[in-house]
């Protein structure tokens, strides 16, 4: 068992965009930084539902596979639930549709608990006030031997680096400069003492970097 976390940031270590707006929700920065990811055809297959086999393979599919690979639950905070957005609507289900695609207990760390909410395809939600020491140990059980993956955003997977609690941190660096945002980087002066470091370049320019114990 591993507590993994992948994350997608710019060349200027910015993990979140800030040009949305009530027509284009995510923003134009946003396709911008995950295009790489998105275009896979790990992504399209496992996401999107498509099966024709369409997408980019190489690099960035083989990460892609891994993404999905062997994970028994999942943390994310409520900003990647989208509760940030809908926080008083207590039928918002989400950003990721009836069948989300993560197919495991998913712990949403949130201010504003509420019921567990279960999707088809095996997602459960559960919505914690809790630490990230407590969610992580919930996660464990959940997990059953499997590992763990702190999905995001920034701030949460930063608290998690900051406690010490990731086994293997994988950030896709897009070769964008987005200038703003929330960055994965602050406060986190020598985080790689202690981790081994893997570097590969995709044909797409994604750096994608790997802090292993």
């Amino acid at each position: 068992m591993a507590v993994r976390v992948d994350l997608i940031i710019s060349l200027d270590g910015f993990a979140t965009t800030t040009d949305q707006t009530p027509e284009a929700p995510f923003g134009e920065d946003w396709p911008r930084l995950v295009g790489a990811y998105v275009a896979t055809q790990t992504f399209r297959e496992r996401v999107l539902k498509d099966t024709t086999g369409a997408g980019t393979t190489g690099i960035d599919d083989d990460y892609a596979k891994e993404y999905f690979t062997n994970v028994g639950a999942e943390i994310m905070g409520a900003g990647m639930f989208g509760l940030h957005n809908f926080p008083d609507d207590p039928n918002w289900r989400g950003w990721w549709g009836d069948e989300p695609p993560f197919r495991v207990p998913v712990f949403v760390l949130t201010h504003n608990p509420r019921p567990s909410m279960e999707m088809a395809g095996g997602t459960t939600f559960h919505f914690l006030n809790t630490t990230p020491v407590d969610a992580l140990q919930q996660a464990v059980r959940a997990a059953r031997g499997k590992d763990v993956r702190v999905g995001g955003g920034p701030t949460v997977v930063r608290a998690f680096l900051k406690a010490g609690l990731v086994d293997r941190l994988h950030v896709a660096i897009a070769p964008i400069l987005l200038g703003r945002g929330i960055r994965l980087w602050d406060d986190l002066r020598g985080l790689e003492a202690g981790y081994t470091t893997k570097a590969e370049t995709a044909q797409s320019g994604t750096i994608h970097l790997t802090f292993r114990r």
